[in-house]
């Protein structure tokens, strides 16, 4: 049952208050609710209906006041939190910001029921170096920047697409191949794992260890061939690889004579 106003609040949460002892009272030099216990420092409670910016604001301000400051608002009867974000990011928020956030749940037939999801107290976010690696990773293996910053509902361009597309594009040039050959041709030491996953359905397995690219692959070089353009260009190919391939392909076996040689000459 939702409430009118956050004056609604105010009830609750003295008497959540005065069950631990504290003494309350409303409207304190522009405090929503203040209480204090004993010679301990006074805790400041700022009351809103929902989570929003103002009260985050408020309740910085209130930190000048006293250390142990909280936001309270009520708890919707379905449980989810505002702005289609979890409780749990909007406490490690307060936690961030060294305030305390409390709800409130209003029954039609019971009495209202206080929560403390967290307290105000000093908080230092752990650093993921997992994530860090990650962020840092994705970053230096894009070639170019394919993204604009703040899209969403839509499909970004990553690393990991940027080499599908890549692969494919040798695929189209050559024909069926093998991983091998496509490690070569893309310098990239995991294509075949690329392969095998096919995330995106652009390749194909005609036998063991052999490859074609697919219909929706070829659409894909379509749909993305300014971006191709741009990727072929960073990694010092041009648009047209025919020759591209056939020095590869020399080098390849090349280097398998090159390693038959060197095995006869240690027999």
């Amino acid at each position: 049952m939702a409430i009118q106003s956050e004056t609604e609040l105010y009830s609750p949460i003295k008497n959540y208050l005065e069950t631990l002892g504290y003494e309350v009272k409303g409207e304190v030099k522009h405090c929503d609710l203040v209480a204090i216990r004993g010679d301990e420092p006074p805790i400041i409670v700022e009351l809103k209906k929902t989570l929003n910016l103002p009260l985050l604001i408020q309740g910085i301000d209130r930190l000048q006041q006293s250390d142990t400051v909280y936001l309270a608002v009520e708890l919707p009867a379905t449980g989810r939190a505002p702005h289609q974000l979890r409780w749990s990011d909007l406490t490690r928020l307060c936690r961030m910001l060294g305030l305390g956030l409390m709800t409130v749940r209003f029954y039609s037939r019971r009495k209202p029921k206080v929560e403390v999801l967290c307290h105000p107290e000093p908080y230092k976010p752990r650093r993921s170096k997992i994530k860090a690696a990650k962020l840092v990773y994705e970053f230096k293996e894009r070639t170019g920047d394919y993204n604009v910053g703040g899209s969403s509902k839509r499909k970004l361009f990553t690393a990991y697409r940027e080499k599908a597309l890549h692969c494919a594009y040798w695929l189209q040039q050559s024909g069926p191949s093998s991983p091998r050959q496509l490690r070569e041709w893309t310098e990239n030491s995991k294509v075949q794992f690329l392969l095998r996953d096919n995330h995106y359905g652009w390749f194909m397995r005609i036998e063991r260890g052999v490859y074609q690219l697919t219909g929706v692959g070829e659409q894909a070089l379509e749909l993305y061939k300014d971006i191709l353009a741009d990727v072929l260009v960073s990694r010092g190919r041009s648009i047209h690889a025919e020759t591209d391939i056939v020095i590869v392909e020399a080098e390849i076996a090349t280097n398998d004579e090159n390693s038959k040689l060197s095995n006869y000459i240690k027999k």
